[in-house]
């Protein structure tokens, strides 16, 4: 099950439903474990890959491909620019970038007419609740925008 809060965006001051976490991240064990449940492989195997895929993953994305998972979707790098654009192309510098961002497509299925079918990551059985938890704001008051996300490492 999914939870969303109701919240009142500062931009226009209408509500919207907002999906939310709750509860600690599920750590590399617990995905090596549940791997581990449904495979032939041990949790330690699958551990020790999950452990490394990550600086697998950056490594091939640094030689600037992207990298594609069954199941899981395809990967690739953006840069992230400074607010200050330049007037003409040979003007663009590597020195403008300011931060990598790592994204991601969602592997998808189509049906015989070409349209998406389901996407791997979202499950046909989610079932959204509304969260009612520690930390939910008030009727009525006011949420920022989220934040976007961490643009990575900065080299001056």
């Amino acid at each position: 099950m999914a939870f969303y809060e109701k919240v009142k965006k500062k931009i226009n001051g209408l509500w919207y439903p907002q999906a939310i976490t709750v509860g600690k991240p599920v750590s590399t064990d617990e995905v090596a474990d549940r791997l581990a449940q449904i495979s032939t492989v041990s949790r330690g195997d699958t551990y020790a890959v999950l452990k490394n895929l990550g600086g697998v993953l950056g490594d091939y994305m640094a030689e600037g491909r992207t990298v594609k998972l069954e199941g899981i979707g395809t990967f690739y790098f953006t840069a992230v620019a400074n607010h200050q654009g330049v007037d003409a192309p040979e003007k663009v510098k590597s020195t403008h970038i300011t931060g990598v961002r790592v994204r991601l497509i969602p592997e998808t299925s189509r049906t015989s007419s070409n349209k998406v079918a389901t996407r791997s990551l979202i499950p046909d059985t989610v079932f959204w609740v509304e969260w009612g938890g520690p930390n939910h704001p008030e009727d009525g008051e006011e949420v920022e925008p989220e934040p976007e996300e961490p643009s990575g490492p900065v080299e001056d």
